[in-house]
């Protein structure tokens, strides 16, 4: 039992692309004591990293653009602009998942990464957490489209300077929490950062 929060039983609904359990448990309350037995539905989602591909030299950002079907159920534009991201591997380190993704999805090498935070993405009702970088590139070149054909992936690659990529953020063209909280970390960060990889 961890501190706080006992699991009663525990039981997998369904197992495909994502998969959702079956939680009972009860946790310990602000006011003391123990709540009631509580059931939810948990979608079990591997960890994930994102990398915000940023060029100091010329002050610009590559992001991505693909077909979310999320997105398109919320009601909100179909095809989002992102930034490069994946899930951890089994025995897979973060930064190996930012390299990687950067090259599958954008064709890009990172010269550096600087961490920016962690969170969960949904944490009422999801496992998914997702480690946020910021990866040095050169953005000469950039550009295309990219992605894995067996995991069929259409990504297209844009650079943005970063006076466009703020633009866009603040017009709300940019709808998703991973690029969001990364542009925004970059907002109030660019000057320490441009310092950093001058």
């Amino acid at each position: 039992m961890m501190k706080g929060i006992e699991i009663l039983a525990k039981s997998e609904l369904y197992a495909g692309f994502f998969r959702l359990a079956l939680y009972r448990f009860r946790h310990r309350l602000f006011a003391g004591g123990w709540s009631a037995e509580i059931q939810r539905e948990l979608c079990e989602r591997p960890h994930a990293v994102g990398v915000l591909p940023y060029d100091p030299a010329a002050d610009k950002v590559v992001l991505i653009e693909q077909f979310r079907i999320g997105a398109w159920a919320a009601g909100l534009e179909a095809w989002q602009t992102e930034i490069v991201a994946g899930f951890v591997e089994e025995g897979e380190a973060e930064a190996e998942v930012a390299h990687r993704e950067a090259r599958e999805e954008a064709s890009l090498e990172l010269s550096a990464l600087l961490p920016i935070c962690r969170y969960a993405v949904s944490p009422g009702g999801s496992s998914e957490s997702v480690s946020l970088y910021c990866g040095r590139v050169d953005s000469r070149g950039a550009g295309g489209i990219h992605g894995l054909p067996e995991e069929h992936e259409d990504i297209r690659v844009e650079v943005l300077s970063f006076a466009d990529a703020m633009r866009r953020l603040d017009e709300g063209a940019i709808t998703n929490a991973t690029s969001i909280i990364a542009l925004q970390w970059l907002a109030l960060n660019r000057d320490r950062v441009r310092a950093a990889w001058r």
